[in-house]
């Protein structure tokens, strides 16, 4: 269970983050780029490599924790996390559109390596690689918040960006064994995780 939830919480993660950026247009680099990097880890040995080792989804751990007991929290979040659990199985489902994604990221990989995953070039070209390919998808995840930044193309690029390393934990988290089932029936079990891990 323990590495289902944590690819949960990388998803929670670039959610929240989502969020942030487009109410007020900017979000916290640290997190951003434990999740930015996700995205450049494909052959990744272990659910804590792709993130970078323990501690480094604490935020996620916390929204999750958040919703798990039922704290109220950002009620936009859940419905984010439910379109892209969905846009997942019609990614996993088209194996060109999914080639073609691996294939860009493989191309950005040298220069995130040498610029850094928040870098804005990475950036731009991470929000125009989704644009060009899980945009497409439906149901089109739908973005909700402050229109004076959602007009600004750096501010679309950046959730751009994240809303594809959500869909890389998506992935994961499917991968591992994840269902729609786990919140049905093993929402004490996550929380227990989730506990563990917050420490």
């Amino acid at each position: 269970m323990r590495p289902r939830v944590l690819a949960l919480a990388g998803m929670v993660q670039s959610l929240k983050l989502v969020r942030q950026i487009a109410e007020t247009g900017h979000a916290d680099t640290g997190s951003q780029r434990i999740v930015l990097d996700s995205v450049f880890r494909i052959d990744a040995d272990s659910v804590d490599a792709v993130y970078g080792g323990r501690g480094q989804l604490r935020p996620g751990l916390m929204t999750m924790r958040e919703h798990l007991v039922d704290r109220g929290g950002d009620e936009l979040l859940p419905k984010l996390g439910m379109a892209i659990l969905q846009i997942e199985r019609r990614f996993v489902g088209d194996a060109g559109m999914a080639d073609q994604v691996v294939a860009g990221l493989r191309a950005l990989e040298s220069t995130a390596e040498r610029q850094g995953s928040i870098h804005p070039e990475v950036i731009g070209r991470l929000g125009q690689l989704y644009a060009d390919t899980i945009s497409h998808l439906r149901p089109k995840v739908i973005v909700q918040g402050n229109p004076h930044y959602l007009q600004q193309p750096q501010v679309v690029a950046e959730i751009r960006a994240l809303l594809l390393a959500a869909l890389r934990s998506a992935v994961l988290w499917r991968q591992l064994g994840g269902s729609y089932w786990d919140f049905v029936f093993r929402r004490r079990a996550m929380m227990e995780v989730v506990e563990e891990e917050l420490g």
